[in-house]
């Protein structure tokens, strides 16, 4: 099994900036790819962005420019730096890690007012 511990969400305006966190552990070897979802109330959730063990990454087109991830393999953490947030942001982060199979964190709260 592995676990995975989402932190730093939060309240913040407009053009502010945030630093999302995920840190896994239990059985992570053999997890390659790790990346963020989000979901707002009432859609889906979505890609935000992804991370391969490698350092290849790829980004939804709303936040490319906007939010840059990374992943320090030996802390077993991967990073999500949020940059000009805009309300449209609004959603539950959610850290998700691929391995055997798909694992997902708890998520957390990210607000943006205007």
């Amino acid at each position: 099994q592995v676990q995975l511990v989402e932190s730093g969400g939060g309240l913040v305006q407009a053009g502010g900036s945030l630093r999302l966190s995920c840190a896994a552990s239990g059985s992570i070897f053999g997890i390659n790819a790790m990346g963020w979802y989000r979901q707002a109330p009432g859609k889906q959730r979505e890609l935000v962005a992804t991370i391969t063990s490698g350092g290849n990454t790829n980004y939804a087109d709303s936040v490319r420019g906007r939010f840059t991830i990374s992943r320090d393999n030996a802390k077993n953490t991967v990073y999500l730096q949020m940059n000009s947030l805009k309300p449209e942001d609004t959603a539950v982060y959610y850290c998700k890690a691929n391995g055997r199979r798909a694992y997902w964190g708890q998520g957390t709260q990210v607000t943006v007012s205007s």
